[in-house]
């Protein structure tokens, strides 16, 4: 059953970037589709949580869950959302896959772990493969939204990342709270900052969003990758470790790349494919190291996946 539930969820979180690009790319304007998703994913997991006793609402006026909604949802997602109007759902889900590298980086800057010869190698492949991948974008006839784009996806992951390492140390004030109520409370606060972003920025046309293909893309998005997707990804950690169910980062990618090339069109170069090899290889290289640094010296500060 586990095998069959982190198979499930790799590929979920795979398709949802083409998910995403198939909204967009139907006329869904990015901010508010993203805000619907995430706050209607909310706020069905906190109703059903709270009729199960499991969660007050009180939890929503907590300054943390704000700050990770604001963190985790509202930066990464507006960007992504935003940028896979001039990017590619494949390229979108490989640069996404470079917050690992930034939660990293804060944590041998900032909470001071040691850096190896692995994680410093490890990073400079990941970097690498970010270079490999905009290849093709970055010539005198380059589209700069899409190199815009792509920056946006990899500078929010820094924000993803702070959000994270905070989340990590705020977590035991939260200890007899379930995560998947602090990851519906995060969706539900994060969604609705977008909601109102989207309102100031944005010309809604709802004509767009309850088009056929921004409407199933948007309840597939919804339904099947944030509560599907995120459930199977806490009940693993449950039934495994925090380690493992993480893996998702270096596979799901792949099946995005894969999926928008094969299913959708989207074209990719050698230096598509061999960067996002790069990226990937680097992550787990670079976090690898970083682990195993933390296990010889018998700390408990492990690494934020």
């Amino acid at each position: 059953m586990v095998i069959f539930s982190y198979v499930v969820m790799c590929i979920i979180f795979g398709t949802t970037f083409l998910a995403i690009k198939i909204g967009i790319d139907a006329g869904a304007p990015p901010l508010f589709f993203a805000g619907i998703r995430f706050f209607t994913a909310g706020l069905l997991l906190i109703l059903w949580m709270t009729m199960r006793g499991k969660v007050a609402f009180r939890l929503l006026l907590r300054k943390e869950q704000w700050i990770t909604g604001l963190c985790l949802t509202f930066v990464p997602f507006a960007a992504l959302y935003w940028a896979e109007r001039y990017v590619t759902s494949g390229v979108a889900a490989v640069l996404s896959s470079t917050g690992p590298l930034f939660i990293i980086l804060i944590q041998i800057l900032f909470l001071r772990h040691q850096a190896s010869a692995k994680t410093i190698y490890g990073g400079l492949l990941g970097f690498a493969g970010v270079i490999l991948l905009l290849a093709p974008s970055l010539s005198l006839e380059a589209d700069w939204f899409v190199i815009l784009g792509a920056a946006a996806i990899v500078g929010s992951e820094f924000f993803y990342s702070l959000g994270t390492v905070y989340l990590k140390r705020t977590a035991p004030r939260f200890s007899n709270t379930s995560p998947l109520v602090l990851n519906a409370a995060q969706m539900l606060t994060g969604g609705l900052s977008l909601l109102i972003f989207s309102l100031l920025t944005e010309t809604v046309r709802f004509d767009a969003i309850l088009a056929r293909d921004s409407l199933g893309a948007l309840l597939y998005l919804t339904v099947i990758g944030s509560i599907v997707g995120h459930s199977l990804y806490y009940w693993l950690v449950i039934k495994t470790n925090p380690v493992f169910p993480s893996t998702w980062l270096y596979i799901s990618p792949l099946i995005a790349l894969a999926i928008g090339i094969g299913w959708y069109g989207e074209q990719a170069s050698v230096f598509t494919v061999i960067g996002a090899i790069a990226i990937i290889a680097g992550t787990f290289y670079m976090n690898n190291g970083l682990r195993t640094w933390s296990y010889k010296k018998k700390t408990n500060r492990l690494p934020i996946q």
